[in-house]
């Protein structure tokens, strides 16, 4: 049988390679391909149009959830799983709306991560049993892109959030449009249609929602004077 053929995007090194000693044992799944950042991952997506990818919720250049989202825009028939340190609300609404099949913490067994990577490959949903459990009392019905699961609109265009990540990682405007190959002008549009959308006006409360919003993870954000 074929094996699932899997993308790993991860940017910390010791931990990309630990799922990936770990997948090798299992002969039904294939490691095609690594990503340390966003862009690159979705860059690897359309190049190896894996069955799965596991991704990381924070990385640099694109968080694992706006790559998810360009993703499965793009390609459909690919199933993520975030993987996260945490299992905050907020970053498992965001992951569900972004089109992920999967939440999975990184502490979780191999077990696990095995038996997700196979659900979700079969179109089912997998998330760690205390989440779905939480979620689905917090939020019902429960369900992934098979069931068709409520998913709200988001306030930000995919570019807008591209450009908020990097605002929250403390970018100024020059670096900014160096990362996104725009002008500053062009961010600084972004910038203040962000801020009106939103209602947030200083740099520290875009921060914030950033993190709220599971655009970042707190555990990478800057400290604002």
């Amino acid at each position: 049988m074929k094996p699932i053929t899997i993308l790993l995007a991860e940017d910390h090194v010791v931990v990309r390679e630990g799922f990936r000693r770990l997948l090798e044992l299992e002969e039904d799944l294939q490691i095609v391909g690594e990503a340390q950042d966003g862009r690159q991952a979705v860059s690897l997506a359309k190049a190896l149009v894996p069955d799965v990818i596991l991704m990381d919720i924070a990385m640099p250049r694109l968080n694992g959830l706006e790559a998810t989202r360009q993703i499965i825009k793009n390609l459909p028939t690919i199933k993520v799983i975030i993987l996260s340190a945490h299992n905050d609300d907020a970053y498992v609404t965001t992951a569900i709306q972004s089109g992920a099949m999967g939440f999975l913490l990184k502490q979780t067994s191999s077990q696990d991560v095995c038996h997700a990577i196979r659900d979700v490959w079969r179109g089912k949903t997998y998330f760690d049993p205390a989440i779905s459990r939480r979620y689905n009392r917090l939020h019902p019905p429960f369900a992934g892109r098979g069931g068709m699961l409520r998913k709200e609109p988001s306030l930000l265009t995919s570019r807008e959030i591209e450009v908020l990540q990097l605002i929250a990682e403390g970018k100024a405007n020059k670096e900014t449009a160096t990362e996104l190959g725009i002008s500053i002008k062009t961010v600084e549009k972004h910038r203040q249609h962000i801020m009106e959308k939103l209602d947030i006006h200083d740099t520290a409360g875009l921060t914030r929602y950033a993190i709220t919003a599971g655009i970042i993870e707190s555990s990478v954000q800057v400290t604002i004077l």
